[in-house]
């Protein structure tokens, strides 16, 4: 019986525990967004084996009401030498629309910002399933002004082995 008792106690802490667990989860009030920066060497709109990731580069959260599309949220950040930003965002934003957008970049060369790789949607709510509280952005891309001259061959071999996976 007192066997009995004492897993019984032992089950009710371990239920209180992971309660405990869900419920700071939940009560997360702050997120870091990670990412990268990357000069598209061959203009190609995304990572290559040739891409180069840039230090140094600007970038910005952007988060506005769904409704009303004020802007609740602006945060800028810079990356470090692997072209890696770290971005600390306070509080939940679930009923906002949030976006990292490229400022700038330092590279010569490579400073155009164009649709669709200058801006990644992220999700900044404790209500959509993950418990982490680091949020992955899709990479930014600065266009090179003039793509390298081995970016023909390259995405020539990108186009055969994609044909090669049907």
């Amino acid at each position: 019986m007192a066997k009995l008792q004492s897993l019984s106690v032992i089950a009710l802490l371990c239920f209180i525990s992971a309660v405990a667990v869900v419920v700071h989860a939940h009560t997360r009030e702050e997120f870091t967004v990670e990412g990268r920066v990357y000069c598209d060497t061959c203009r190609a709109g995304f990572v290559t084996t040739v891409t180069e990731f840039v230090p140094d580069a600007k970038v910005k959260i952007e988060c506005h009401n769904r409704t009303t599309n004020k802007l609740t949220l602006e945060r800028e950040g810079v990356t470090d030498a692997s072209g890696t930003y770290r971005i600390m965002v306070p509080n939940d934003h679930e009923d906002d629309i949030c976006e990292v957008v490229l400022v700038s970049s330092p590279m010569e060369g490579c400073k155009e910002a164009k649709k669709p790789i200058n801006r990644a949607r992220i999700l900044l709510t404790n209500n959509n399933g993950i418990s982490s509280e680091i949020r992955y952005a899709n990479p930014l891309g600065f266009l090179k002004d003039k793509p390298l001259p081995c970016c023909a061959e390259l995405l020539v071999k990108y186009i055969m082995s994609d044909e090669a996976t049907f």
